[in-house]
């Protein structure tokens, strides 16, 4: 008879839990660059209040505690839900026999292989969806999977008006270097006294292709190919005007995390401007606790046939100034 491995402490909440968020992070381009500040929250829904476009989180005090004080500016508030993002595999009896009947190892540590090979695979779509939501929050507009219906977005939840520069690049007139002085203008004035690293901008592969073969660019591009070698990460991106420029080539399926025709704008360096806030999961040992990146549990399937695993993130990037991003398009 098979001993119940899965009722040992290596199968526990906590213990699974605590596997997938080791798990090695599969690399994408916003956690590659840091961008954002990844924070626990003990709720499933967060106020963000906006103040002369930037937006906060407003604290939670005990039931029966004193209130935090309204300030006497024009300010607007309101709730957000935290995404709920959950995925479902399984262990199936059959699975662990096969492989049992190849190795030499315990019972316990083949198992565990087979359940680490399944939650290597669901991290990787939670790692995925992670990235989507947060080119999302760069853009100022998170979609759903679909790529249409939008979670959230933060310029008319909030009454502001995103800042457009069309580079017209078929116009003959065109001077892309003023074209870029004007996006930095416009988020430096959104930012106030805040201070930058750089100037960032995501673009799609349209864009970016008239972008580099522009008369104003092309030059620059040629020079900037020539001395790849010469640096020590040339995948920093191609920077012009004293923006950095990339490719963003991320993409579910036919959807695509930045449009062939746009690009994205954004300061880099600004503390709290990007981040990512996490929910408790909806189990009972979570209730009340900071959330974590990626919860895991297990529950037997009828007639002991299995295990059923259960992943869930609940994230919520947002970039607390919104009016920071700049989409440009092109003509």
């Amino acid at each position: 008879m098979m001993p119940d491995v899965f009722n040992s402490d290596m199968f526990s909440l906590v213990s699974l839990t605590d596997a997938i968020n080791k798990l090695p992070y599969k690399p994408s381009r916003l956690g590659e660059m840091g961008l954002f500040q990844t924070q626990g929250v003990a709720t499933t829904t967060i106020v963000i209040e906006e103040l002369h476009g930037v937006l906060s989180l407003l604290p939670t005090v005990r039931r029966g505690g004193p209130a935090t004080v309204n300030r006497p500016s024009k300010r607007s508030a309101r709730s957000f839900l935290i995404p709920h993002i959950p995925l479902e595999d399984a262990v199936l009896a059959d699975d662990v026999l096969n492989v049992r009947q190849f190795g030499s190892e315990t019972q316990a540590d083949t198992v565990a292989k087979v359940v680490n090979d399944k939650l290597q695979a669901m991290r990787q779509s939670h790692e995925l969806t992670l990235e989507y939501h947060r080119i999302g929050a760069v853009k100022g507009i998170v979609l759903d999977a679909d790529g249409a219906t939008a979670i959230y977005n933060l310029f008319t939840e909030f009454g502001l008006t995103q800042t457009t520069q069309d580079f017209a690049f078929t116009v003959g007139s065109t001077v892309i270097r003023t074209a870029i002085l004007a996006v930095i203008r416009a988020i430096e004035t959104a930012l106030g006294a805040a201070n930058y690293d750089h100037i960032h901008c995501l673009a799609g592969k349209s864009w970016i292709d008239a972008f580099i073969d522009h008369d104003d660019v092309r030059a620059a591009y040629e020079r900037y190919q020539d001395g790849v070698n010469l640096r020590n990460d040339p995948r920093k991106g191609f920077e012009f005007a004293g923006v950095t420029f990339e490719e963003y080539r991320g993409s579910i399926g036919a959807v695509k995390f930045v449009a062939d025709t746009e690009a994205h704008f954004f300061p880099v360096g600004v503390p709290g401007l990007f981040k990512t806030y996490n929910a408790p999961a909806d189990f009972v040992e979570t209730a009340g606790t900071l959330g974590q990146p990626l919860y895991v549990k297990q529950e037997r399937m009828d007639f002991d046939r299995g295990i059923r695993l259960h992943t869930q993130q609940n994230p919520l990037c947002m970039c607390t100034r919104p009016q920071v991003l700049v989409k440009g398009t092109m003509s």
